[in-house]
């Protein structure tokens, strides 16, 4: 894409999903929720993520993001989608505009929607921004202490940790761009959504308040809601998030 957003296909045949990742991911993150879809899985690549070049100035806003999702689904005729976090507020922008682009959407840990985030949400990611634009001086040790912190004291990948910390060092003007921004001016046109949608988040996740993902799934007509115990669900409840969405979105 012109933005520097790319994709990479995995498998084959139909039904075609796109997985549209969260701020920071790294590429093995970006594909977990991919794990065991049947057809072709569609990987997106942000700017400023992997090997995407980072991103022109001014393109963090949900606005632009959605545009580079969108267009890429329909590059791919992706049919289904599974987002997470910055990725579902992209499919949600993308779902109000056209409410049956998808035939299902997966929507995993939502971050905003209609309202301003919480202070401590949008102060967690001031904090982040800080810590990144900190991170040559202090070679990220302050970064990475935050990123430790959004795991249980008992499931702290390391690999990981330092993966993100890496990821994150790009994306300070996406911290700050999207620190506060909501999704949607007003949530009204979901409830013209004809997808069948499934919400997943954790009851834990400072990031990612439940209460979030609540009003999402409230929002969309007859959306499922999952929320596991759990402050960062995709690493800690690995098992369950695979068979919801494979139960979801069979071949």
């Amino acid at each position: 894409m012109p933005s520097g957003a790319r994709w990479t296909a995995h498998g084959r045949g139909e039904p075609i999903t796109l997985v549209a990742h969260g701020l920071g991911a790294t590429e093995g993150e970006a594909r977990i929720p991919a794990s065991g879809l049947p057809g072709t899985r569609v990987v997106l690549t942000l700017p400023g993520h992997g090997s995407a070049p980072d991103a022109p100035e001014g393109y963090w806003d949900y606005a632009a993001i959605a545009a580079d999702v969108l267009a890429i689904a329909d590059e791919v005729g992706a049919t289904r989608a599974v987002g997470v976090s910055l990725g579902t507020g992209a499919l949600t922008r993308i779902a109000a505009a056209h409410p049956d682009r998808f035939e299902r959407l997966a929507l995993l840990l939502p971050a905003a929607l209609d309202r301003p985030r919480e202070v401590s949400v949008a102060w967690g990611r001031e904090r982040l921004a800080d810590a990144v634009a900190k991170a040559s001086d202090d070679d990220g040790a302050a970064l990475r202490e935050l990123v430790a912190a959004e795991f249980p004291p008992d499931a702290r990948p390391t690999q990981h940790i330092e993966q993100r910390t890496a990821a994150l060092r790009r994306l300070e003007p996406a911290l700050r761009a999207l620190a506060e921004e909501r999704v949607l001016a007003d949530a009204a046109p979901l409830a013209e959504v004809r997808s069948e949608v499934l919400v997943l988040s954790g009851t834990e996740d400072p990031q990612h308040p439940a209460a979030v993902a609540r009003r999402t799934a409230e929002a969309f007509p007859g959306a499922r809601l999952e929320l596991l115990p759990s402050a960062a669900p995709l690493i800690t409840h690995r098992r369950e998030v695979r068979e919801l969405l494979t139960g979801f979105l069979p071949g």
